[in-house]
């Protein structure tokens, strides 16, 4: 997700979109003003103005939240891409609107209705569940309010829910669209039908040359090789950087003793344990071992498997019952215990293995241990290293001198897609940097480009080698290719004419029957077939074919997995009672009065936009955005 949205934010398409973003707002009908407003105004409704602080904050929340979700800040280019701004104004511009509408309507709020509305706000609530004036203070410094302008603000959204709740309040959605809804959700049809698979085609020939060529002159977009790039770079890694013959023996002797319960294994035991409700049962299982009998006996005694009573290998730590765990460990193996009074029930144990303490040797370790200090090594050196090369880098030094001067390897790619495919449409073999792709294909030749990330301590620099142009490929390229999706198209041809012959005879009277015998296939059925619920051959398509007319119509459509036909026919419908007392009923109807409530106030803002008017201050937007007119963001812009 991540890297198409950087790919989205860097392409024309999205700077297109940017700058009709800043310029336009169309979708309102608005017109834009660059003069007779102030500085600080982004928008106007009516006599009504939008500040610029306010689309400000709500625009970085907005862009901040969307952030959050992604793991990382979104770019401002970014952000445009995905409506953020665009979104954030229009709310303000709705919120206008209805101001309006209060204000001509002469609504308004007692200053003691208002504080009443405010020390409610669970938001402002201390410890104790009641209204914290310290609380309120720390919540709105953190969200850059002051308290008189937050006190404007509330009062305005109070007097827009009286517009609001009386122009919606309470409304339900009608029984009668409620019960139409419950019936197209949950009508249910009966389906016969006859599959049609590319078996019943038959092989498809090659085509000749001539038909080829023509084919393909018509389809050279969908074979067409795409714009492809090389780079060469420079990573500051910690396996780059790593330098084991740093590490003396004596270094990594110390660590290995710093660390040896690492290496360390302590004594193990195989145990298994009996459980006892009372102490005369434990007591009585006792005065049995006491007579001959075995740990085996008694879980014979009692049906019990091995399954029933192992509690695995454990070391003495992993006994969270001292008593079991002292006892387990002071026997000797395939010796079991007295009575053990244990925390939860008394018990007796057995010890059917000892597996004895064992410490990797040094020198079985060594290697692994040498190269783990060499990496922390490394990584204490690299933000080091970072600053030096940026600082060489920012000095004009190319990749060649950052390689020589450093000691890193400059290393080169093949030629790769944004796709991060090779020419031969295997995957590349790239840096893992957030972003190389999209850098790449941003970027061009000659051109310095920002310091890429390596997980979480690696860096890599890049430079654009090589770019090939996008190209029309010879026919001789791509000749298998072609003529594979020539056989594609000329089998789904096939199969259409052929589901649209049967329909034809199916319409005129001839049973589904009969079609399905002389096709050599047999009529399969399908009942309580409803239309979000695809099933066997019958997909997407085939739904809205059975529910698109009355039971005895008969329909063709693609079969669920796109590779054949079916002709079908319906067979019956039923709908069921509808019953408002249900609780699916009962939710639909909560669902379906929001909707309605939502629609009926979408059309009464969009009313009172009109008859106000709507003005955007397109240089405030693009201020707030940190863009530029182009879509680029202005040098030095924080984002």
């Amino acid at each position: 997700m991540l890297d198409s949205l950087r790919k989205g934010a860097g392409t024309w398409i999205a700077k297109l979109f940017i700058a009709l973003l800043i310029f336009s707002f169309a979708i309102w009908g608005v017109t834009d003003f660059l003069q007779g407003y102030g500085q600080n105004t982004v928008a106007k409704v009516g006599e009504k103005e939008v500040s610029l602080l306010e689309f400000d904050r709500m625009y970085r929340q907005d862009l901040n939240r969307l952030g959050q979700q992604f793991g990382r800040p979104l770019t401002p280019q970014e952000g445009a891409s995905l409506g953020i701004p665009q979104q954030a104004l229009a709310r303000l511009i709705g919120q206008a609107a209805m101001s309006n509408a209060a204000q001509e309507l002469k609504v308004g709020i007692s200053d003691d209705r208002l504080g009443a509305i405010i020390q409610s706000d669970p938001a402002f609530q201390g410890a104790s569940g009641r209204y914290d004036r310290s609380r309120l203070q720390q919540v709105l410094n953190a969200n850059d309010y002051r308290e008189d302008e937050y006190v404007v603000l509330r009062r305005q959204e109070a007097e827009r829910g009286q517009v609001i709740e009386g122009l919606i309040g309470g409304m339900s959605a009608p029984q009668a669209y409620l019960a139409a809804f419950d019936a197209f959700q949950n009508e249910t049809r009966s389906v016969e039908y006859v599959a049609i698979a590319a078996e019943q085609i038959g092989d498809i020939e090659d085509p000749a040359e001539d038909t080829l060529v023509t084919y393909y002159d018509g389809k050279k977009a969908d074979f067409r090789a795409p714009e492809y790039r090389e780079i060469r770079y420079v990573e500051l890694v910690p396996s780059a950087l790593a330098r084991p013959e740093d590490i003396t023996d004596a270094d990594a002797r110390s660590e290995y003793d710093r660390r040896i319960s690492d290496f360390a294994e302590p004594e193990r035991r195989r145990v298994r344990q009996l459980s006892f409700n009372s102490d005369e049962d434990a007591q009585a299982a006792a005065q049995a071992l006491a007579g001959g009998k075995t740990f085996a006996d008694l879980m014979a005694d009692r049906n019990l498997t091995n399954n029933d009573v192992t509690l695995g290998v454990m070391s003495r730590a992993d006994f969270l019952d001292d008593a079991i765990g002292d006892a387990a460990f002071t026997l000797s193996a395939g010796d079991t215990s007295d009575v053990v009074e244990g925390r939860f029930s008394n018990v007796i144990v057995n010890v059917e293995e000892i597996i004895p303490a064992n410490t990797t040797p040094f020198a079985d370790v060594r290697d692994e241990i040498v190269e783990e200090l060499a990496l922390e090594q490394a990584e204490r050196e690299i933000l080091d290293l970072l600053d030096e090369v940026e600082d060489a880098r920012a000095g004009g030094a190319l990749l060649d001198e950052i390689g020589e001067r450093f000691s890193l390897a400059v290393k080169s790619t093949g030629s790769f897609d944004r796709d991060g495919k090779t020419t031969i449409e295997t995957d590349a073999i790239l840096p893992d940097a957030e972003g190389l792709i999209a850098g790449a294909f941003d970027s061009d030749i000659g051109i310095e480009n920002d310091v890429l990330q390596i997980g979480n301590r690696g860096y890599l620099w890049y430079d654009v080698t090589s770019v090939t142009p996008e190209r029309d490929r010879d026919l001789d390229e791509v000749r298998d290719q072609v003529i594979a999706a020539w056989k594609s198209d000329q089998l789904n041809e096939r199969l259409s004419q052929k589901a649209t012959d049967l329909l034809a005879k199916a319409e005129s009277g001839t049973s589904l029957g009969d079609l399905a015998a002389a096709e050599g296939v047999s009529v399969q059925t399908a009942e309580g077939v409803t239309r979000s619920m695809p099933t066997g051959d019958l997909g997407s398509d085939a739904l809205t074919a059975i529910f698109e007319g009355p039971a005895g119509s008969v329909a063709t459509a693609e079969s669920a997995d796109g590779n054949g036909r079916v002709v079908l026919k319906v067979t019956g419908s039923e709908i069921p009672e509808f019953s408002p007392e249900t609780s699916e009923v009962t939710a639909l109807e909560g669902q379906l009065s929001q909707q309605v409530q939502n629609s009926l106030l979408d059309l009464f803002v969009a009313e009172q936009e009109t008859r106000a008017g709507v003005e955007i201050n397109s240089a405030a937007v693009a201020q707030v955005m940190g863009l530029n007119p182009d879509g680029t963001a202005h040098s030095g812009s924080g984002m």
